[in-house]
């Protein structure tokens, strides 16, 4: 279990496990104008829970997961939230959902490994490939979701950052903020965060260092993450 100051999380049934990845995303994207939500390949629930701290009372959230599994503890670890009723877990693809409404933001921490070789587990594949949401699908079908104010927000690899900027631009996505995120200072930068609309924008380009010195955390990621780490 990892215990958050305002919920917990399992993910022992779960194909891919709580990360920093999904902290970055949950911490950093902006919810300052959002009131309908949509969490793609939610996993155990974090992201969703963690958007749900940072908003108010009327502000709804879906969270879509294709691995039954996943969805199955993500919706247990809803129902043990003070969100219960501001989060709605379904087992289902992006590609097949169908909402009701449009979302104000879509955010997504999704399969990033494109011609690796596959893991043994089923399960861990879906999770960590994109041959379950390719990126063109991700981008496609929020396109097809969004309201035209709406924003997509993303993490994701270097390289495979740089491509979906490019595929996002061909459907009319403007990228209007981005972290370059590294472990740490010497070492080459590791993901993007992104967050794109429709509506022109000038960019707002941000970095961030995980580890200052040894295994110390950086100020500025403890700053991002304080409403949620129980150590700080």
């Amino acid at each position: 279990m990892f215990q958050f100051k305002q919920f917990s999380i399992e993910d022992d049934r779960c194909a891919m496990k709580v990360g920093t990845d999904a902290v970055l995303l949950g911490a950093w994207v902006d919810v300052s104008k959002a009131k309908k939500i949509l969490d793609v390949g939610t996993g155990c629930g974090i992201i969703a829970l963690m958007l749900a701290q940072r908003t108010d009372e009327d502000v709804r959230i879906d969270a879509i997961e294709i691995e039954k599994q996943d969805a199955i503890q993500a919706l247990e670890n809803s129902n043990q939230s003070t969100w219960a009723k501001r989060i709605k877990v379904t087992h289902q693809s992006l590609q097949g959902f169908k909402g009701t409404e449009s979302f104000d933001l879509i955010v997504s921490n999704p399969p990033y490994f494109i011609n690796s070789q596959l893991p043994p587990s089923i399960d861990r594949a879906k999770a960590r490939h994109t041959h379950s949401l390719s990126y063109q699908e991700l981008i496609d079908h929020s396109t097809r979701l969004l309201k035209n104010e709406g924003r997509l927000a993303v993490v994701l690899p270097y390289i495979e950052g740089k491509d979906f900027v490019n595929l996002a631009s061909i459907r009319g996505l403007i990228c209007v903020r981005q972290l370059a995120f590294y472990s740490r200072r010497e070492k080459p930068q590791e993901r993007w965060l992104f967050e794109f609309t429709f509506i022109p924008q000038t960019m707002v380009a941000e970095q961030m260092i995980l580890h200052g010195e040894g295994e110390t955390w950086s100020p500025e990621y403890k700053a991002l993450t304080k409403s949620f780490y129980l150590k700080l």
